[in-house]
């Protein structure tokens, strides 16, 4: 059979990256998504060229930008076994902080935007029983003082709790990956003691490698230092 086909969004840096690195080691084809194609390019050709993986142009605010990364996923390697939902970004702490724009792509990203990337990839996950994976946050557990991050964090839990329910006996995985501080472009300076961002990564393929009839559903990833 054919190598398994990963799929991930803002995979151009930060954990989405180092995801797709640790897929390809493990035998995955990949279809890499972002914003920047030409820093997925890159990867395409580290990963041994479009025989092994495929750069995709996708805003995940825009339905058309995730049909089209879908059916280019089953246009070139006619499957799809896992889809990480991974493309987000965050914002000052601070109701008074950053400007309404901000606020509005941060929110169309990182809750309309995982929401669009399973309706794209469901019924191709569905055929494959596959494996649907989603980033949220230690955010997305306890509320972050002003922090508007933390509320659509809180929409992605619900998401990948709402998303199991549906998928119940269908013989689709779903996996919430709750990373605590992690040392990613995510941040100007990074915390002290961060995790590194293969650990996320690490984390990400125990889930997927794990036997059919396990489906590790949270996984809350936190360095040791970290608090809260």
């Amino acid at each position: 059979m054919a190598d398994p086909v990963f799929l991930i969004t803002g995979a151009s840096s930060g954990i989405g990256e180092a995801t797709a690195r640790r897929a390809a080691q493990a035998g995955y084809r990949l279809v890499l998504a972002a914003r920047r194609v030409e820093l997925l390019e890159k990867l395409v050709e580290e990963f041994g060229g479009a025989e092994r993986a495929l750069a995709v142009r996708c805003d995940v605010t825009e339905w058309a930008d995730q049909e089209a990364m879908a059916e280019a996923a089953i246009s070139r390697f006619g499957q799809l076994d896992v889809a990480f939902a991974n493309a987000g970004f965050g914002a000052k702490r601070g109701f008074l902080e950053e400007t309404p724009e901000h606020w509005k792509s941060m929110v169309l990203t990182n809750v309309y935007g995982v929401a669009l990337t399973i309706r794209a990839t469901l019924p191709a996950l569905k055929e494959a029983r596959g494996h649907l994976l989603l980033t949220g946050s230690v955010a997305g557990r306890r509320a972050l003082a002003g922090s508007l991050y933390s509320a659509t964090k809180w929409a992605v839990t619900a998401m990948g709790e709402a998303a199991r329910l549906e998928l119940n006996g269908t013989g689709v995985r779903v996996t919430l990956v709750e990373p605590g501080s992690v040392d990613t472009p995510f941040f100007d300076e990074p915390p002290q003691g961060a995790l590194e961002m293969d650990d996320i990564a690490r984390a990400v393929l125990f889930a997927v490698s794990q036997p059919p009839h396990v489906d590790v559903n949270e996984l809350l990833i936190r360095p040791t230092s970290q608090e809260n």
